[in-house]
Order: structure tokens, then sequence, then C-alpha cells
């Protein structure tokens, strides 16, 4: 595979037949339980290594963000310009549907009005109507010493409460360190932290800001941050997938 190939129409279409092999009743009884599930072998090793191999090419991007002079972490990301790569674009289409259900579940649940339309084309039109415009899929890269702080990816006043993110880098031989975190802030109790392990190619589909949690007087939410830990050696990509636009 090429980079070339990830902005054909064939790259596109995979997206849809791959997104539907997953095991989908797993995925949210995993999203519902624990606010987050992984889906593996999303990636071929070799798509993995050409989305990383975009990251030099100023060109794919709208901007670069460096953490440290954020006060987010350590790394670097950049966010994707318009028009996405045809598989990413092709995978945000594809999850989003599936998502869109879960979201709409959690909202009746936690006494949230919002509903969110079935088709992601209709949930970007909300977003551009509300003046959020710019897109937010991201790649991100670590090195040694590298981390991402806890925290929530909103951008807007309009948020989709579910995000991706798949590992472009094998634990082990690319890096070691950098696991994916999430924390998850219970009313009047102890924060619960969740370290996900995930192979090359794996994507895990998590709670951005809120999920809903059954209690003995029915359900109550829950705030959730997410982050990436130290990166003791190596290098380390992945690409986040985030289903709203931003202002």
């Amino acid at each position: 595979m090429t980079i070339h190939s990830l902005n054909n129409k064939r790259a596109s279409r995979s997206a849809e037949s791959r997104v539907g092999a997953q095991d989908w009743r797993l995925l949210v009884s995993d999203l519902n339980a624990h606010g987050s599930a992984v889906m593996p072998g999303l990636l071929s090793a070799e798509e993995c290594a050409d989305i990383a191999a975009l990251y030099p090419h100023e060109a794919h991007f709208r901007s670069h963000i460096v953490m440290a002079r954020h006060g987010f972490g350590k790394g670097e990301y950049r966010y994707f310009r318009y028009p996405l790569p045809d598989l990413i674009d092709g995978l945000r289409t594809a999850l989003y549907p599936r998502l869109a259900t879960v979201a709409n579940d959690w909202n009746e649940k936690m006494g949230v009005a919002l509903r969110y339309p079935v088709d992601h084309a209709g949930f970007l039109k909300r977003c551009h109507d509300e003046g959020q415009t710019r897109p937010t899929p991201l790649l991100l890269q670590y090195g040694p010493g590298d981390f991402n702080c806890l925290h929530q990816d909103l951008y807007g006043a309009l948020a989709f409460p579910l995000q991706v993110a798949i590992l472009l880098s094998e634990p082990g031989e690319d890096f070691t360190g950098g696991e994916f975190v999430l924390t998850e802030q219970r009313p009047r109790m102890q924060s619960r932290a969740e370290v996900v392990p995930l192979k090359r190619g794996d994507a895990v589909v998590f709670a951005v800001h809120n999920r809903p949690v059954q209690g003995a007087k029915g359900f109550y939410r829950v705030n959730l941050r997410h982050g990436v830990s130290r990166l003791r050696s190596g290098r380390r990509h992945t690409v986040g997938i985030i289903f709203h636009d931003a202002k």
C-alpha cells in the first residue's frame, strides 16, 4: 500500500466493511459497562505505517500543536485539513451511525434532550450551522519522555460524546510505555482509572465527556478524561477520529 492509496475510493468503501465486521454487541456492552471498548485489527500494519508516514507532510494538515507550549503534556500532533484522506474519512463516516445509537441511548438515560442525526453528514451540518467548521481528526506523535495530560476533546458547544483512537505503532517494538489511560470521576466517590491495552492497528472507542452509570436509584452521570502515560522509549503514532468539527 502507498500513501497515495489512502486517498482512493476503494479505501473509503473498505472502511464500511471492516467497521461492520466488528462485534458490535460486545463493543456496545463494553462501552456501557466501562466507558471504552477495543476494536481489534481495524487497520493493517501497512495501513498504520502509511498513515504515520503522513506526519512530516504539512500539506495534509491545517495546524501543528506542540503540547508543552499549551500545558497539554509533551509530544505533538497535527490536525488534518479537509478533504481528509479517504481511509480516515471513510472510517469516520462508517463508525458514526453505530456510535450515534449509543450516544442517543446515553442521552436518554442521562435526561439530556439532544439527539444525534443517524448519519455523519447530518451531524456535520449541525456543527457547521453552529460555526464549527474546522476538521478535528488528528495524528499524534510521541517520543521518549512524552505524555498527554488527561483531557476532554470538546472544541465547541456541539460535541459528539464518543471518540476513536487507533494505535499506529507496535508496543514493545516501536515504543515502550505510552499506555492509553482513562479516568472516570464518580459523584461523591474516588476516581476510577483504566489502562486500555492496544496493539498496532487496534482502535479504542471511548466516552469523551460524560456517560450514564446504573445506580440504585436509576442512572447517574460520570465525568471522563483520557490521556497517554509517559513514553519510556521509541516513537508512538496514533490517529484520533473525532466526530464533531471545531470552531
